[in-house]
């Protein structure tokens, strides 16, 4: 029993004189829990949404005004074609459309029953389900206060040949029609994989051989830095390619989730993503003397705040503003819209650009700065 106490006493002991391995114990947990009451959250707020009112009519401003005072949507285009509509979902700028077709007041109040048209970006099946639910509710709400607006223009009197006018929504969902959660989160897991992979087996391998010995043994070769860099790199850049072509496999073969675009331009954001995750993982190396102390490091002061913030489980939209900027420099977020922008809704680089140019200047610059800050460790 003395051994054991003892020993516990030298855990403590060595885990007070280890500041980096502390800071990783006690104080990561503490904001990832903070980042994570924030973040996690499936509500859903400030739905982005596009309207076309082709009829812009005192009723159809009514209508629209209804959805905006509801809190749950935020009318933030007003298009005038149907392309428009399409090139808004397709950027991911919009999750629902409105089309009021032309006559819309005129057919509500000649007792005609009318029709209106809702489209939703179903990549993420829990966000469109719900966003179509309040949108029947809006409508329903809507189309009951025009129904006893009615009746009360006929004075109250309602007979069973009297035209009840009637709005009938017919809804749409794009890309995902089933709303099924699957395939929306199994094209995230693409970069999750590629992020484990890269980030934590970089940082343990090095600290691995540190530990038994035989890194400093590679010092001494002829061998340069740049060198060992691209030595210890190169392996898991490929087992990242690897894992992508599995998974897109099993997606194919096993759930029916088929790559709708381009495979060369997934690939070539999963290169992008993963300069960045590489040189993530080689700063870990640098900053870690313990396999346990890289994988503390690499779990909760890397991976973590990156899955939290990137947009793979929570929207983005539901956080409170300055967590929003926060997720601008995680490369998890564009690399995960890239993923299933091209799988899911089959679109290329012309839509994505903005995403791509993200993830090259983001993996341009942590690779080179942990580069350096290797060498230094090296010389």
């Amino acid at each position: 029993m003395n051994l054991i106490i003892n020993f516990i006493k030298k855990e403590f002991l060595q885990f007070k004189r280890d500041k980096r391995m502390f800071g990783v114990i006690l104080i990561a947990p503490v904001l990832q829990l903070i980042f994570l009451g924030y973040a996690a959250t499936l509500d859903v707020k400030n739905v982005k949404t596009a309207v076309w009112d082709q009829d812009k009519s005192v009723t159809s401003r009514e209508f629209i005004e209804k959805y905006e005072k509801s809190g749950y949507f935020e009318m933030v285009y007003y298009t005038s074609s149907y392309n428009e509509l399409n090139e808004l979902i397709d950027n991911g700028e919009v999750l629902m459309a409105i089309v009021i077709p032309r006559d819309f007041e005129k057919n509500i109040y000649s007792g005609k029953t009318t029709g209106l048209q809702t489209i939703f970006d179903g990549t993420d099946g829990n966000k469109a389900l719900i966003a179509a639910g309040y949108s029947i509710g809006i409508t329903t709400s809507f189309a009951g206060n025009v129904m006893n607006d009615f009746i009360e223009r006929l004075g109250g009197k309602n007979s069973p040949l009297t035209k009840i006018p009637a709005i009938e929504a017919e809804t749409r969902v794009w890309y995902n029609p089933n709303l099924a959660t699957r395939n929306y989160m199994l094209p995230g897991i693409v970069g999750l994989l590629i992020m484990i992979i890269t980030i934590n087996l970089t940082s343990m391998a090095i600290v691995k051989e540190k530990e038994i010995g035989t890194f400093e043994q590679l010092i001494v070769t002829p061998l340069k830095p740049y060198q060992i860099i691209i030595g210890k790199l190169v392996p898991f850049s490929i087992l990242g390619f690897v894992t992508i072509t599995i998974v897109i496999t099993v997606m194919r073969l096993w759930f029916g989730i088929e790559v709708r675009g381009s495979v060369v331009f997934l690939y070539l954001g999963a290169f992008l993503f993963m300069l960045s995750t590489l040189g993530l993982g080689l700063f870990v190396s640098t900053i870690s003397r313990t396999q346990q102390q890289a994988t503390m490091t690499s779990f909760f002061g890397v991976m973590m705040p990156m899955i939290y913030l990137s947009g793979f489980a929570f929207p983005i939209e539901n956080m409170p503003q300055w967590i929003q900027y926060i997720t601008y420099i995680i490369p998890l977020r564009y690399f995960i819209t890239i993923v299933r922008g091209i799988i899911l809704k089959g679109i290329g680089i012309e839509n994505l650009y903005n995403e791509y140019l993200a993830l090259l200047v983001f993996g341009a610059v942590i690779l080179a700065l942990s580069s350096l800050r290797f060498r230094k460790k090296l010389e």
